[in-house]
């Protein structure tokens, strides 16, 4: 007896071959999200990005039907503590990346934090601009895109290619779309291409995003995902209010 679909059955008439759906998500939201991502930093108007995130959480319920969403990690932990341990490691991983990029760039617009941190108005002594700040990074962000790549996607590639490879897909995707927040950079009017600081970025966030597939793994839903995606994003936040 077949098993039934995890699609809704739109998606399984369009796209038999799973991962072509997968590509095609990644296509989807990705072109858009990089050019607005660009087009905010030379604006200081990111509110369409906000709306990307928006759409990334609800794609779950657009293309899975609940057991698909059940299988790709909407449902309950079965190893708690490594909810706990996500959060760790996520802070633990943006630490080390801040240590390497100060001691290979200094506090150079060529450092990816310093960078981020100039267009993000951090030097702001407000204690509530700074509790709203973080509130906003460590849910928009992390909850949108690990429902979409550790979530969809994943399960997406998952089907034809296993979950080693899928985790891989996954990440580059993720790590790619971050060449628009760093490594394209917008400075004195005018763009300009950082090879050798962007290949660190970019190879920080795919190492990075691999930690959030393992997390996902040993927790059991998508949320250790999220948690750990949050530490990442608190680490970062913290450290543009207070080491920048």
């Amino acid at each position: 007896m077949q098993s039934p679909s995890l699609y809704h059955k739109a998606w399984d008439r369009i796209f038999p071959n799973k991962w072509v759906l997968g590509l095609f998500l990644v296509l989807l939201f990705g072109i858009p999200r990089f050019i607005l991502v660009l087009k905010s930093y030379a604006s200081g108007q990111s509110q369409w990005v906000s709306i990307v995130f928006t759409l990334m959480f609800f794609t779950p319920l657009l293309f899975l039907r609940k057991a698909g969403r059940q299988e790709m990690g909407l449902k309950k932990s079965t190893q708690p503590w490594w909810l706990v341990w996500g959060v760790l490691l996520g802070c633990g991983m943006c630490l080390l990346l801040f240590a390497i990029t100060r001691l290979a760039f200094g506090l150079e617009i060529s450092n990816p934090f310093v960078y981020i941190a100039s267009l993000a108005n951090t030097d702001s002594e407000s204690g509530v601009y700074f509790l709203i700040y973080m509130i906003i990074i460590m849910t928009f962000s992390p909850i949108g895109e690990e429902r979409f790549y550790r979530g969809v996607v994943h399960q997406a590639f998952r089907e034809r290619l296993g979950e080693r490879k899928a985790s891989v897909i996954d990440s580059a995707a993720f790590a790619l779309t971050h060449l628009a927040h760093f490594g394209i950079i917008y400075v004195a009017g005018g763009w300009k291409f950082l090879p050798l600081p962007s290949l660190l970025w970019v190879g920080s966030m795919f190492l990075t995003c691999m930690v959030f597939n393992r997390v996902r793994r040993e927790s059991g839903p998508i949320a250790g995902a999220i948690l750990t995606h949050a530490g990442f994003n608190f680490g970062m936040g913290f450290l543009f209010f207070y080491a920048l």
